[in-house]
């Protein structure tokens, strides 16, 4: 549900993350923040860095101004990057292109999508059964053994399918939550969330993404959906595993939310940067909502 009312801004999403916050996962936090200006000043403290995309790489499909030399820079100092995206729509290869048509020059091991961790991790079906996705009207499933249909196009699925992934929110709209609620009242079955993000920042706003509906289902009905991707340890966990070698505490997670990159991020034992100026919090005073969460970063820094 691509949403750009004014109502859907960074207040109404970190009063939501915090309705939430008891689903996710629990953190320490001590310290206080350190100030820089960029990832190049971090750079000494970290030899590994966890990169979110949207509001750290880039903002929708135009890349951050300096991101690209920037990632250019840390490889040249010998730093380990790790993209880890929400970013659920995309396949592997077309992640990439992305990428590179962005101007990055990520490999494809450098990559962990909400996506891959989802399919790896799908709970098996009923012989026959196949699971209905909530996907944009492109998206492609040529990527698993697995057989979809599009919920969107087959109102038939929701009586039908053994199953429901939740990818994308450009067609969904609030009449698809209640329908899914309903079905799952009827008959609950397995819910998976390849994009646990409640909002994303792209170049004209806020976007509502697959989160926000699915903690609905929660809200409404017995299920309860298993979710992959930031802030849930089993992404980091992968985005560790690429990083061998490096202790936790010279990882940073680097990104532009409080409580998907940052308290991930600290759940998982790692350091932090929140970038400020691109992503959630664009043109805010972040301090108070640091003060109201009590999440911490390790770093604040202005922009990539």
């Amino acid at each position: 549900m691509y949403s750009h009312d004014a109502q859907i801004g960074p207040e109404w999403a970190f009063e939501r993350y915090e309705t939430i916050r008891p689903r996710l996962p629990q953190a320490d936090f001590d310290g206080t923040p350190g100030h820089a200006a960029n990832l190049a000043e971090v750079a000494a403290h970290f030899d590994g860095f966890i990169l979110d995309a949207f509001g750290v790489l880039n903002r929708g499909e135009t890349a951050i101004e300096g991101a690209v030399d920037r990632m250019e820079q840390l490889r040249a100092m010998g730093k380990k990057l790790i993209v880890l995206t929400n970013a659920a729509s995309y396949t592997r290869s077309q992640i990439l292109a992305k990428y590179h048509r962005l101007g990055f020059d990520f490999q494809p091991d450098e990559v962990i999508s909400s996506r891959d961790l989802a399919l790896a991790n799908l709970p098996p079906l009923a012989s026959g059964l196949l699971w209905a996705a909530g996907a944009a009207a492109d998206d492609r499933f040529d990527d698993t053994p697995h057989t979809f249909g599009q919920l969107l196009d087959d109102p038939d699925l929701y009586q039908t399918a053994g199953g429901f992934l939740l990818l994308s929110s450009i067609r969904w709209t609030d009449q698809d939550t209640q329908r899914l609620i309903a079905a799952l009242r009827e008959n609950p079955r397995p819910v998976v969330v390849a994009n646990p993000d409640l909002v994303a920042p792209r170049e004209e706003g806020l976007t509502i993404e697959p989160g926000t509906f699915a903690h609905a289902l929660m809200d409404a009905t017995s299920v309860t959906p298993l979710f992959f991707g930031k802030p849930y340890l089993d992404a980091f966990e992968a985005a560790i595993a690429k990083m061998p070698g490096i202790p936790r505490r010279r990882i940073a997670m680097v990104g532009d939310t409080l409580h998907t990159d940052i308290l991930g991020g600290a759940a998982s034992g790692v350091g932090s940067v929140l970038i400020t100026d691109h992503g959630l919090f664009r043109g805010l005073d972040v301090q108070q909502f640091i003060e109201r969460s009590g999440i911490r970063p390790t770093w604040i820094v202005p922009t990539t």
